[in-house]
């Protein structure tokens, strides 16, 4: 992404852990002014406390639900409010409660779908109005090789991951020539909380969070002539 003289500014949800808190500090050594939010108040504090320090820029935390509209229109409203413009919308907020389809509880089905999907959904909504004032910005979307793949017991999961992949493909076409790229990146196995739907103990071949942090900066250092829409990165050798 050009610096046109002004700080970037990134937003990543679920950015307390995992994945998010690696895309966090990745973007904030890549010189972006990145705010991030968390579900509960501790989470965000501890995120806040242990975050690297880099030198003239600034990580700041926000608690927000994203299953609820308010509290996601609230948090990117607080982000332009502080900053003045959003240049990258990260959704990595995300859960797996994994159960076969007949002992997967309505409750659990919506609050997966609702995070991992509705979440993303309520961002983009925010985040747009702002961008399109721009003429530029970046929205990647945290999918997963499971929005491809169905897997045994991951019927809420499965569910989520295809929709973000089908919301993330359309919003692509809906806001490309407004100057805003979106982007999924589709990770395989990564070495976090999720590991145990894998069943094994040894996690040395899987993907790490930094290797998908790695993936978003990629992505926003492309040329503005071109737009990676979707975005598959798997480990390299898996157990056979």
């Amino acid at each position: 992404m050009v610096n046109r003289g002004h700080e970037r500014v990134a937003l990543v949800t679920g950015g307390t852990r995992g994945i998010g808190r690696a895309i966090v500090e990745a973007l904030a050594a890549d010189g972006f002014q990145v705010f991030f939010c968390g579900r509960s108040a501790r989470s965000v504090q501890e995120a806040e406390r242990s975050l690297p320090q880099v030198p003239g820029r600034r990580t700041a935390g926000r608690v927000c639900d994203v299953r609820d509209e308010r509290e996601v229109n609230a948090l990117v409203a607080d982000v332009l409010e502080a900053a003045g413009r959003l240049d990258c919308l990260v959704n990595n907020a995300g859960l797996g409660i994994f159960a076969p389809v007949d002992e997967l509880s309505g409750e659990d089905f919506r609050l997966v779908v609702e995070t991992n999907l509705h979440g993303a959904f309520y961002a983009i909504r925010a985040a747009v109005p702002a961008m399109k004032k721009q003429k530029s910005g970046w929205i990647i979307n945290i999918a997963s090789l499971a929005g491809k793949n169905p897997f045994a017991s991951g019927a809420a999961y499965n569910a989520s991951k295809f929709g973000m992949i089908g919301l993330s493909e359309a919003a692509m076409l809906d806001l490309r020539h407004h100057g805003i790229r979106v982007a999924a990146i589709l990770p395989g196995s990564v070495d976090t909380e999720l590991r145990q739907v894998y069943g094994r103990s040894d996690t040395s071949w899987m993907l790490s969070p930094a290797d998908i942090a790695e993936t978003v900066l990629d992505l926003l250092r492309f040329p503005e002539r071109a737009l990676p829409s979707l975005i598959e990165i798997r480990p390299s050798r898996p157990p056979r």
